[in-house]
């Protein structure tokens, strides 16, 4: 038996006796996670089951490069075939409107009106003296220059654009990127290292030829800062930059004419 006295004894003898009256508390339950574990398991089975229907039978991790490939290749035919059923559907109209002018009057001065200025528009092949430039990719390094990354070493929209906006400043009659003739409403865009142009996607080196005073194309090109700016990264990354003068071709525009949007000139 254990004897105890003073003040310390009183207050272990009333703390047991409490607790002899106290009724024990039942263990309680935790409403929450009982709840919780169905909705995890739901929620797993549901995963389980999207990941079987997206994988189709094979395996996620697999490399679907391939099909991407024939995806993009079986996508370009079908814009070839569309594109050559609209040449065949404008030819056709041509014919019928050529035809009819024949005997309307109005319909002859206005085919006239728009003869005059084909040439203008980009709707006729021009040969010519003028200036080649040709923008590339760096060759595959063993090692990226110091303070270089991936992005420094490839053509982007800015650097074409900078070429293509100099040799309209320096009086370019007529122009092509990549042989595709284009026009004031036509878009440069590069998609990764890729240029698309006209709904079409091109691959390094792009190729931008222009019809005018060659003199004069080539002074443009050196007073540009976006020019003198691609030079420099040819010296530093070793990236391509050629510019020829000689006797050059543009084909004429054979895309769509039809206009979005345009306004009255005042």
């Amino acid at each position: 038996m254990e004897y105890t006295s003073g003040a310390a004894s009183w207050q272990k003898v009333l703390r047991r006796v409490v607790a002899g009256l106290l009724p024990r508390r039942p263990r309680q339950r935790r409403p929450g996670w009982s709840l919780g574990v169905p909705l995890i398991a739901a929620a797993a089975g549901l995963l389980f089951t999207t990941t079987a229907t997206t994988a189709g039978g094979t395996a996620l991790r697999e490399d679907r490069r391939p099909q991407l490939t024939q995806l993009i290749d079986d996508t370009r035919q079908r814009v070839a075939e569309r594109e050559a059923e609209a040449a065949r559907l404008r030819e056709n109209v041509e014919q019928q409107t050529e035809a009819l002018a024949d005997t309307d009057q109005p319909i002859a001065a206005e085919r006239g009106r728009a003869a005059a200025s084909r040439q203008s528009a980009g709707f006729t092949a021009l040969t010519g003296s003028g200036v080649t430039v040709e923008l590339d990719d760096a060759r595959r390094l063993e090692s990226l220059p110091e303070g270089a990354s991936n992005d420094d070493l490839v053509v982007h929209q800015g650097d074409v654009q900078a070429v293509v906006n100099a040799l309209w400043a320096g009086g370019a009659e007529a122009m092509s990127i990549m042989n595709v003739r284009v026009l004031s409403t036509s878009a440069v865009r590069c998609v990764g290292n890729t240029l698309l142009l006209h709904g079409r996607v091109y691959s390094p080196p792009f190729k931008i030829v222009a019809i005018g005073d060659p003199a004069a194309l080539q002074r443009a090109l050196a007073a540009s800062e976006g020019v003198r700016l691609f030079k420099d990264a040819v010296d530093h990354y070793q990236l391509g930059y050629r510019e020829t003068v000689s006797t050059v071709g543009v084909p004429a525009f054979e895309g769509s004419t039809a206009l979005r949007s345009a306004k009255v000139p005042r």
